[in-house]
């Protein structure tokens, strides 16, 4: 992690798709849709006045792990974020081939 990451447990509810998601201090995505919301400037620090959802545009690989590419659906911000264990691998897979991974 960054030296600016701030870590904070918070609960959500996806604005995607429903899903009640507990949060780990690591969460920054819905694991069923992967959608997540334009809400920090450095992880964590919830500076971001944009608020706008974050599309699920893109799968790559870093060192031997899987990266999420978020696109801003309001700014065009892009970032990258760490796939979390519990994320639906079957989301993943239409992510990478450019599919919608909501509604299933």
């Amino acid at each position: 992690m960054g030296r600016n990451f701030q870590r904070r447990v918070e609960d959500f509810v996806c604005e995607v798709c429903g899903l009640a998601v507990q949060g780990t201090g690591y969460t920054n995505h819905c694991p069923r849709c992967l959608w997540s919301k334009h809400v920090d400037v450095h992880p964590g620090d919830r500076a971001a006045s944009c608020g706008g959802l974050m599309q699920p545009i893109g799968v790559e690989t870093r060192r031997g792990r899987y990266v999420l590419v978020h696109r801003c659906t309001r700014c065009g911000l892009v970032r990258r974020n760490r796939v979390a264990a519990n994320d639906d691998f079957e989301a993943l897979l239409r992510v990478a081939r450019g599919e919608p991974t909501w509604p299933r």
